[in-house]
């Protein structure tokens, strides 16, 4: 299992009227780290050979961020099989190393000419699991 983490500032756009992170922005994030890890671990051929597509998005909320908090998002493949993968993120706050939110998305995996479900090769499935 290789974990990929990335750091987040909380800006004034990802704030609602209650003064904490908005949960779509959280959705957002959980795409945007999947992306970048992606991109990091995927060649370029992998890359325009498939796609990912979400088919659902489990969130787990245990306390706010607020305007300027720095985030760590931490995120990992924990399981593929046939044409599916979880995926596992978390979200901390660095000052306090507090959990914040923790997010299980199964995404599928596309070929990206036709669109239709792919099975996960072992190619894929080494970059994320692999040593």
């Amino acid at each position: 299992m290789k974990v990929f983490e990335k750091r987040i500032t909380v800006l004034p756009s990802d704030i609602d009227a209650l003064k904490h992170v908005n949960n779509v922005v959280y959705v957002q994030w959980v795409q945007d780290i999947a992306e970048a890890h992606w991109q990091l671990l995927a060649g370029r051929e992998l890359q325009q050979k498939y796609a990912w597509v979400v088919l659902k998005h489990e969130i787990e909320y245990s306390a706010s961020a607020v305007l300027n908090d720095i985030l760590l998002a931490r995120t990992w493949v924990q399981h593929s099989e046939g044409v599916r993968s979880e995926r596992h993120v978390e979200f901390y706050r660095v000052l306090t190393k507090k959990l914040l939110v923790r997010a299980k998305t199964t995404w599928c995996l596309l070929d990206a000419s036709s669109m239709k479900p792919q099975k996960i090769t072992s190619d894929i499935l080494n970059i994320f699991h692999g040593q």
